[in-house]
């Protein structure tokens, strides 16, 4: 009876420790994947953060030209405001999908890639 009891509680031991060692290398496969697309993620991040700027500062000066040539400086912003619109609901309807799957699969792949 006490060499049943001690292989019973042989198998528990060795699946405690299958279980610990599995959680162990979930955890660096996941601790993996996130050191690699976080980074990645920051980058590009800071990129379409300096863009922006970029266009905001841009997108000022075209507004104040435009006003000027108009004669009424409010009136350049609502042209710049209508290209945005026009721009906007352009992407909405046709190159958001263009967008969104190429962001997609380059997650997974970066994803996958580390596996």
């Amino acid at each position: 009876m006490s060499t049943s009891k001690s292989l019973i509680e042989l198998l528990f031991e060795k699946i405690e420790e299958y279980g610990k060692t599995n959680y162990e290398l979930i955890k660096f496969k996941l601790l993996k994947t996130t050191a690699i697309i976080v980074p990645s993620l920051i980058s590009k991040l800071i990129v379409l953060l300096v863009f922006f700027f970029f266009m905001l500062i841009l997108s000022v000066g075209i507004a104040l030209f435009l006003g000027e040539l108009c004669d009424n400086l409010y009136v350049g912003f609502f042209i710049v405001a209508a290209f945005y619109l026009v721009i906007g609901i352009l992407f909405h309807f046709f190159l958001y999908n263009w967008i969104k799957k190429p962001i997609g699969d380059s997650i997974v792949k970066q994803i996958l890639k580390q596996q």
